[in-house]
């Protein structure tokens, strides 16, 4: 039998550190990102369904949310500003991840590939499930530049910004909801928490 080398790369997730062009009082790597993006994710599916009348599958796209980034163990995260500076990067970048997606794919037993396809192969997921999960990562790097602020770190007013855009123009019921019932908390301490 061949052995695979899927989980190997995908441990190395850990290695890969978030926001490369900024200096961050907390390191973040894509590990710790995929995790947190997999909740936000699964949160906005039950907020979805419960609150607004959707069908999804909220355990599905917090699968979706735990592998949105893992080809990136072999591009590494390629910072926001540089990815969408223009169209044609934008464009390339994509089939740079297709790749990637597509190699990880070819490190698992044949057995397998019918069953993390529809989790890796970003042209085999459900476009609104992946609207879910990319409003999900924006929320999560939203979350990320409160911490910094918070920690007195001004170095993400700028991103913060870019942000509440982004939030605004990807805006479901649903995210605004999140944001009313959960984002606040991000100001709070462990104390305030408790």
């Amino acid at each position: 039998m061949k052995q695979s080398h899927f989980f190997a790369h995908l441990a190395r997730m850990k290695l890969i550190q978030r926001w490369p062009l900024m200096r961050s009082v907390e390191t973040e790597n894509i590990s710790e990102h995929s995790l947190q993006v997999a909740f936000v994710a699964h949160a906005l599916a039950l907020i979805k369904n419960r609150k607004f009348g959707g069908n999804t599958n909220p355990e599905r796209i917090a699968l979706l949310g735990m592998f949105h980034d893992c080809s990136e163990v072999l591009t590494g995260d390629m910072p926001t500003p540089i990815k969408y500076y223009n169209p044609a990067i934008a464009e390339e970048y994509k089939k740079i991840e297709l790749a990637a997606e597509q190699k990880l794919l070819s490190m698992l037993p044949e057995e397998f590939h019918d069953d993390y396809a529809p989790l890796l192969d970003s042209h085999r997921i459900d476009k609104d499930d992946y609207a879910i999960v990319k409003q999900a990562d924006s929320l999560c790097a939203y979350l990320k530049c409160l911490e910094e602020l918070n920690a007195g770190n001004h170095e993400f007013t700028s991103a913060k910004k870019n942000l509440e855009k982004t939030l605004a123009d990807r805006s479901t019921p649903e995210m605004r909801y999140f944001l009313d019932t959960f984002v606040d908390s991000f100001n709070l301490t462990l104390d305030e928490i408790s």
